[in-house]
């Protein structure tokens, strides 16, 4: 993360020192180091404050009072430069945010009641499930859908860690990688200009981690199961989960998720046939469209449902504080990445896919997906506020679509590394301690992506992006 920062710090450091001074040059030219320290210092206070400071971090009005400090500087400044730019971020963040925010209330109005029992069998189904589930309602919709059922199904088995672990794996990263629902990466991506439909091509991808995490998870589990059947002396498996009949509470958020993926693509495939003209009316359909979804979610939901979800609106209100601070202190970062790419010697789908994986490990990978994306266009020649561009992009031999897609896979699966990775990951893990699983430190559940994840991502490389 450090040697990333200082190569950022560098390159700012190239740019003209007249940062005000008119004359059509790029904003990325125009940017001195001073505007790239607010966007380091955003995403280390990401990384470093929820270890060093947990109580203070949990205040929402903390990381407000942080992301304000931060980014009302950063912003003031672009609006004097460029408020288009600033303009278009905000709608950009406004759209991101509202998607967030209705896939996590209209999933939170859906309570499945009853158990299955905790066998290997039926936690490998509910991991795929949660797996194909995560590309349409996302993959914090479905963690948070899904997470409390498998801990009531296996709260009679002694060995639990691995289940969580593996469920952050599979359905808080690695499974939303087939749409841009599935991951905010990739809806950035395609608020952009990526076709919605394009990241279907990433099945193989998406195939090539999911199957090898499924088969290695059912022999983890058989292997806890057997031994804890012969401890408790051949117990039956229905010993092993409540077994209550399955039903489901509030079903109409089926049909309201089933509109916020209907809202998704119709606007942004056919916006201009329905008369939305311009990029900014297809973002405002959309944030509109989902918002009147995530309100009548709120209003035809019963609370007692909701109750019993653990419902609350904190996680999104922490998010969306957390956010704001990212997207206004990254447009400069953006910017110099934009206006000088070439000078970070990174050329290659393999490269890309490291570092956008490595950063999305540590940081958030939404944010991180963007600045090389943007890094990206730059090489490319094409404009980082329009991605879909890459897409037919070709300079000698690179090609715009190689890097765009191991950008995508590295920002979403390595997104699993750690537990401040992607937002989902933290959430399972506090749902799983407050279920009273001893759940690894932060360094424990390294020890398992290092051990799982690492040999899978150099198979992806060596299939797909080999040097």
């Amino acid at each position: 993360m450090i040697p990333v920062l200082t190569t950022l710090a560098l390159l700012a450091l190239q740019g003209s020192a007249a940062a005000a001074e008119e004359g059509g040059m790029p904003l990325g030219h125009q940017l001195g180091l001073v505007w790239v320290v607010p966007f380091a210092l955003m995403l280390l206070s990401i990384a470093v404050l929820p270890l060093l400071a947990p109580r203070w971090w949990e205040s929402n009005l903390n990381k407000g009072i942080m992301c304000a400090i931060l980014g009302l500087p950063v912003s003031f400044y672009i609006f004097r430069l460029e408020s288009a730019r600033l303009v278009e971020t905000g709608i950009e963040y406004a759209a991101f945010i509202v998607l967030l925010a209705a896939l996590f209330i209209i999933s939170g109005g859906i309570h499945l009641r009853g158990s299955l029992p905790g066998t290997p069998f039926t936690n490998t189904v509910v991991l795929t499930t949660g797996a194909i589930f995560a590309n349409f309602i996302g993959t914090t919709g479905a963690s948070m859908l899904l997470i409390r059922p498998v801990l009531r199904a296996n709260e009679r088995r002694r060995h639990q860690v691995h289940i969580v672990i593996f469920f952050i794996f599979i359905v808080s990263n690695v499974g939303g990688l087939l749409t841009p629902l599935g991951d905010p990466p990739l809806f950035l991506g395609f608020l952009r200009g990526v076709p919605f439909e394009w990241t279907i091509r990433l099945l193989p991808y998406w195939l090539l981690m999911i199957t090898p995490l499924l088969i290695l998870f059912y022999v983890w589990d058989r292997r806890w199961f057997a031994a804890e059947r012969a401890a408790h002396h051949g117990a039956t498996i229905e010993e092993y989960g409540v077994q209550e009949k399955l039903s489901v509470d509030g079903k109409i958020n089926i049909l309201l998720l089933l509109g916020v993926i209907t809202v998704a693509f119709v606007v942004g495939r056919f916006g201009t046939q329905i008369g939305l003209q311009s990029e900014h009316a297809r973002r405002g359909g959309q944030v509109v469209g989902m918002g009147i979804l995530a309100g009548l979610s709120m209003l035809m939901t019963r609370w007692e449902t909701r109750a019993a979800n653990g419902f609350t609106l904190s996680p999104i209100v922490e998010v969306a504080v957390i956010f704001a601070g990212i997207f206004a202190t990254m447009i400069p970062a953006l910017a110099i990445l934009e206006a000088r790419a070439g000078e970070l010697g990174l050329t290659r789908p393999w490269q890309f896919f490291w570092v956008t994986g490595f950063l999305s490990s540590f940081l958030d990978n939404a944010p991180t997906y963007l600045t090389f994306a943007s890094m990206a266009s730059g090489l490319m020649g094409t404009e980082a506020a329009r991605l879909g561009q890459l897409l037919h992009a070709t300079t000698g031999p690179m090609h715009g679509e190689a890097l765009l897609t191991a950008i995508s896979v590295g920002a979403v699966s390595m997104g699993a590394n750690t537990y401040i990775g992607n937002g989902p990951n933290f959430m399972v893990k506090a749902i799983a301690e407050e279920a009273g699983i001893e759940m690894p430190s932060f360094f424990g559940y390294m020890k398992y992506t290092i051990g799982i994840l690492l040999p899978l991502f150099l198979l992806v490389t060596f299939v797909f992006f080999r040097p």
